[in-house]
């Protein structure tokens, strides 16, 4: 009987950090039984029910620890997010620690895997004799441009925003200064002190695991390789997703809007969502509203309650109705066109339906990497975090998004909204990206296959893992 490999995983708080690191924890001991894995779960207040219900699913040689939670009145208030999450990580250190050291005591730790904001716990490795991998969930362009921070950091002087050339990176498409992640936006800031601190600790650890797939961004996966960062191993292990973790009939029996689908011409329908934490102010959901019934086109819209932060659900959930913030008369006007969903929606399974041609999306990279495994069309809204490097690389490099434009950096407009959605579900410049979206399926498919590009990288990771457990 084969020796087990132990490892700890820890996630950092937040439903999009959680996810990909649990899905890539089930990936490894599904490919790998011989593996077992501790998932050591921080949390802000009380765990979510969605994060409660999701991890009821986890397998059993997946193990969980709940950390005794943070109280969000020791963490300062109305601080952007990454703060929120990076401030939680580091209180709960103490606790991780002590998780840690229960553990070794049982049976050695091979590795300590981290998402990205929970990298300090990574500062425990050689304590425990455990190699150190970051887990990074977004994609190899990110992570190029994550890598160079310390660099950039020290060449640019003024805010990114002023930068008069775009950013230029071997491998990569280039992209403008504004363009970068939100906690850079302004160099005096909290946010952006941390974000410079998790890009310097990022060359210390002894491998990075990324959210992608070689077919996908192979001159950047290359660019990385080459640069080498030290002594740093890459690792694609993408698409990791929830696709495929669900029983479809199950899904198709319980949701209306799936039989609603069901009766809906091919490629007839745009989904709109803005993920798990994005939000709209009052005006702009005014905007979409109008933007919307003005394209003619067939929708399926999750709306959440509006408010001046566009991230103000990502770790907070409200009880308003959103339904009550569209504009007058507009659920009658677009009854026989449009159908709107409260807060939440089965993304997964309405992106499978074969009516659904374009997906608007605030471009968070779970978000896309469903997309491209649907082989689904983008209209690209970002707006935090990562997101407008995501429209960048789907926009100007796949060439599988058109981006809407922002009025005086401030609203999209119904005109511009409607423009945008009809070229995407009826132009010919819409026809040309579904047909590159189909490829990248095709490609994300198989690069899953038994000996595909990310299943190998896995396989590579599983024997680093093993021999350095003596196994």
């Amino acid at each position: 009987m084969s020796k087990t490999t132990h490892i700890a995983v820890i996630p950092s708080p937040g439903f999009s950090h959680l996810v990909p690191i649990v899905e890539f924890s089930k990936r490894l001991v599904t490919n790998h039984p011989n593996f077992h894995i501790t998932c050591i779960i921080p949390s802000l207040g009380s765990l979510p029910d969605s994060s409660k219900s999701y991890l009821e699913t986890i397998p059993p040689n997946i193990n969980s620890i709940f950390l005794p939670p943070i109280n969000k009145q020791d963490l300062p208030q109305g601080a952007y997010p990454a703060i929120l999450i990076q401030q939680t990580v580091t209180l709960s250190l103490p606790s991780i620690h002590q998780a840690l050291k229960s553990l070794t005591s049982k049976a050695p730790l091979v590795a300590i895997i981290a998402d990205a904001f929970a990298f300090e716990a990574l500062d425990f490795a050689k304590e425990f004799n455990s190699l150190s991998f970051l887990y990074f969930p977004c994609s190899a362009f990110v992570l190029s441009h994550v890598l160079h921070f310390p660099k950039l950091d020290q060449e640019v002087s003024c805010e990114y925003k002023d930068l008069q050339e775009p950013i230029k990176l071997q491998g990569c498409v280039p992209i403008n200064g504004i363009d970068l992640p939100t906690p850079t936006q302004n160099r005096s800031s909290e946010a952006y002190k941390m974000y410079l601190q998790r890009a310097k600790h990022l060359h210390f650890v002894d491998g990075i695991l990324f959210n992608s797939f070689f077919e996908l961004e192979s001159s950047v996966i290359e660019a990385l390789e080459q640069t080498g960062h030290g002594k740093i191993s890459f690792f694609p292990v993408g698409p990791i997703t929830q696709i495929g973790s669900s029983n479809s009939n199950d899904v198709d029996d319980e949701f209306e809007c799936l039989k609603w689908l069901k009766k809906q011409p091919q490629n007839s329908v745009l989904y709109v969502s803005f993920g798990s934490g994005g939000t709209l102010s009052q005006k702009q959901i005014n905007e979409l509203a109008f933007g919307l019934e003005l394209s003619g086109q067939r929708f399926i819209w999750v709306v959440r309650a509006p408010s001046d932060s566009v991230n103000a659900a990502y770790l907070e959930t409200t009880n308003e109705d959103p339904l009550k913030f569209l504009p007058q008369g507009f659920l009658e006007r677009t009854k026989e066109k449009g159908l709107i969903l409260p807060s939440w929606a089965p993304q997964v399974e309405i992106l499978k339906q074969n009516s659904v041609g374009g997906f608007l999306s605030h471009c968070g990279w779970n978000s896309i990497l469903e997309s491209i495994q649907e082989g689904v069309p983008i209209v690209a809204w970002p707006l935090f975090a990562e997101q407008a490097m995501n429209a960048v690389m789907l926009s100007d490099g796949l060439k599988v998004a058109l981006r809407l434009k922002f009025e005086d950096g401030e609203i999209v407009e119904k005109e511009e909204i409607a423009k945008v959605i009809k070229c995407v579900m009826e132009g010919e410049e819409g026809k040309g990206m579904r047909e590159r979206m189909k490829k990248l399926k095709d490609s994300a498919v198989n690069a899953l296959k038994y000996d595909g590009s990310s299943v190998q990288t896995l396989s590579q990771l599983a024997k680093k893992l093993e021999i350095f457990g003596g196994i």
